[in-house]
């Protein structure tokens, strides 16, 4: 096995497991109100009018909205953290199919993430995979667009 093959097969199987679904409760309540709110009329995010072509884990190309709160800390002055009550989605395609939907929610000032596949939460809580990836942000461990500053 070459060494390329050596590095990445490792990581190709920890993130193609069975997940990390801490709070699988919280995360289907979560999911059932980001559908009755809508989520897809949500403005959408700072440098994604459209679908855009993606450069991470969470599919091929992606749409991302905000709710309200995000969108309100973004017209406003600057801050240093995404106030309480902020939900980022993240819907990930394949080949123009939905693959994946993520969610981050800021609640009692953390971050509970999810993310699923068919509908059923495979990530959910504070999973190490969205943690390391998300704290190497400089915007409160959001990295598709940056704090109004």
């Amino acid at each position: 096995m070459s060494m390329r093959y050596a590095l990445i097969f490792p990581l190709a199987l920890g993130l193609s497991g069975c997940g990390d679904d801490q709070q699988p409760k919280r995360a289907a309540q979560l999911l059932r109100q980001i559908r009755e709110e809508g989520y897809s009329s949500w403005q959408r995010a700072p440098g994604y009018p459209t679908r855009q072509p993606a450069n991470s884990p969470h599919s091929d190309s992606v749409d991302i909205y905000v709710n309200a709160v995000v969108a309100e800390a973004l017209a406003g002055p600057p801050i240093t953290s995404w106030p309480e009550g902020s939900i980022i989605v993240k819907d990930g395609f394949s080949g123009g199919d939905l693959e994946l939907v993520a969610v981050m929610q800021k609640v009692d000032g953390e971050w509970f993430w999810a993310e699923y596949f068919g509908g059923e939460a495979d990530y959910s809580g504070k999973p190490d995979v969205c943690v390391d990836c998300h704290r190497r942000s400089e915007s409160d461990f959001v990295r598709a667009f940056s704090l109004p500053r």
